[in-house]
């Protein structure tokens, strides 16, 4: 309701208006307070299978929900441009401090600047610190696995042009190195040859959706051989690089950049480390993250990290870190042994790339099948793939489930729903034709699709929940 001023109307005191300051979200705003029960609702009842997405801790929430959200703190610890950051300060270094302390590293040789507000604002503010615009720089395709901000682009054959997706392609010239067409492989003899040629300032290793580790001392020699920076970008396994469930990083890299809430199961934001020496890597990154591109950091999420770092340094953490790869790996050998096809084989971390050419549907449609019935991942390329917009994949990951206390036997039982989701995808596509569009028409009032996310919403919900408490809920699954 909207407040208009007119004669007739007259002002009350403002001291005698009611102080709302202390409402609950239920009594302040019961529409947004619904949404968010049905989120709840949501990621109670299905099962989580995109691999960038985990549950994040109650003590993790109250860090986002706290008074820190109140404070602006714009510049770096003891140098701010504002009074009374004090407490900042100490939460800011504590952070940084569990940070080097988390990963093993010695803090006279590296540093580390969590302000980023997410992945992709860390990994732009290296190419802005590290880079002048145009320099050339090469990172894993799109297509082959890699990510938006290591510099995909495209070609428009109606247009005639090349199109930048992202503004590291906007402001870089890049060069794409990829995946063996055949075997699913990072091919690095493509990417040492073309690096010969190409001379890239700067090579990022990392990815979106490759399921094997990195060949970090190839990428090195690579380096090395043509003057480049080496960047590596272990947003996806940083918290199976933390506890050497896969090969670490820091040994070859000049530069590190990870988000906080994948494998890390954080919040969502950013960090970067960077090598102490005479390049001056320091200066120049935290430089690029305030002034040049971000303004006051979000210090309730930096809270939230430092508290999620300080549980990675755990037992249980590392308890959890070897089942996510037990998982994945159950999970690849159930579609396997159903007769299904995965790029490279398998998996060596947290997720499997399924390829389902073979069955002669796109990820785009089976995406849809799932989300109709409570199973939730994402399209994705494959080996062989040559469009983002409709792949010959599915990317499925262990990270968010494995936090739900699932182990090897559920994931199986997780395969054999997906299984069942492609017999009736495949059954649905006979009716619809080869449109998205009527496809997704076919879906509704389908009573396979009914039954399967029933089962499906029965077993989600017989596993705890961390955050909340799902007694609490205002929404309650029907029996």
């Amino acid at each position: 309701m909207t407040y208009t001023a007119n004669k007739r109307t007259k002002m009350a005191d403002f001291k005698e208006l009611e102080f709302t300051g202390l409402k609950s979200l239920e009594e302040h705003d019961p529409k947004l307070y619904d949404l968010i029960e049905q989120e709840k609702y949501r990621q109670f009842t299905e099962l989580e299978l995109i691999a960038s997405e985990n549950f994040t801790s109650r003590a993790v929430m109250e860090c986002l929900g706290s008074a820190l959200t109140n404070k602006y703190s714009e510049g770096l610890p003891h140098a701010r441009y504002y009074g009374g950051n004090e407490i900042v300060d100490q939460v800011e270094e504590l952070c940084q401090t569990r940070a080097i302390e988390a990963y093993g590293l010695n803090p006279e040789e590296w540093g580390v600047n969590v302000q980023p507000y997410s992945g992709s604002p860390a990994n732009f503010a290296v190419y802005t610190g590290l880079l002048k615009p145009h320099d050339r720089i090469m990172g894993l395709d799109l297509p082959s696995g890699g990510h938006l901000t290591h510099g995909f682009y495209t070609y428009s054959k109606k247009e005639g042009t090349r199109k930048a997706v992202s503004a590291t392609s906007v402001y870089f010239e890049s060069l794409p190195y990829q995946v063996d067409q055949v075997s699913g492989y990072i091919d690095y003899d493509q990417l040492e040859r073309d690096a010969g040629l190409f001379k890239p300032a700067m090579i990022i290793c990392g990815g979106s959706a490759y399921p094997r580790d990195w060949d970090y001392e190839r990428f090195r020699k690579i380096a090395d051989a043509n003057g480049a920076l080496l960047l590596m970008d272990m947003a996806h396994i940083s918290g199976l690089v933390a506890t050497k469930e896969q090969k670490s990083p820091f040994e070859y890299c000049d530069v590190v950049t990870t988000t906080t809430h994948k494998s890390l199961r954080g919040p969502r934001a950013g960090m970067i480390f960077f090598r102490k020496d005479e390049r001056g890597f320091e200066h120049k990154i935290n430089q690029a993250v305030f002034p040049a591109l971000q303004g006051g950091p979000h210090e309730h999420q930096i809270a939230g990290v430092a508290t999620q770092l300080l549980e990675v340094m755990t037992p249980e953490f590392h308890i959890y870190s070897k089942q996510v790869k037990k998982n994945a790996a159950a999970l690849g050998a159930k579609l396997v042994s159903l007769g299904y096809s995965l790029a490279t084989g398998g998996t060596e971390n947290h997720l499997v790339l399924w390829d389902l050419k073979p069955q002669k549907i796109t990820g785009s449609k089976f995406e849809k099948v799932c989300d109709a019935v409570s199973i939730t991942l994402n399209k994705n390329c494959v080996p062989g793939d040559r469009s983002a917009v409709t792949p010959g994949g599915v990317r499925v990951g262990a990270c968010a489930m494995t936090t739900r206390k699932m182990v090897e036997e559920d994931f199986e039982q997780i395969g054999q729903f997906l299984h069942e989701a492609l017999l009736i995808a495949l059954k649905v596509q006979e009716e619809s034709g080869p449109k998205l569009v009527d496809f997704v028409k076919c879906l509704k009032g389908n009573a396979d699709v009914a039954a399967l996310r029933k089962s499906v919403n029965v077993f989600a919900a017989g596993f705890p929940m961390p955050g909340f408490d799902p007694k609490d809920m205002k929404y309650k699954l029907e029996a």
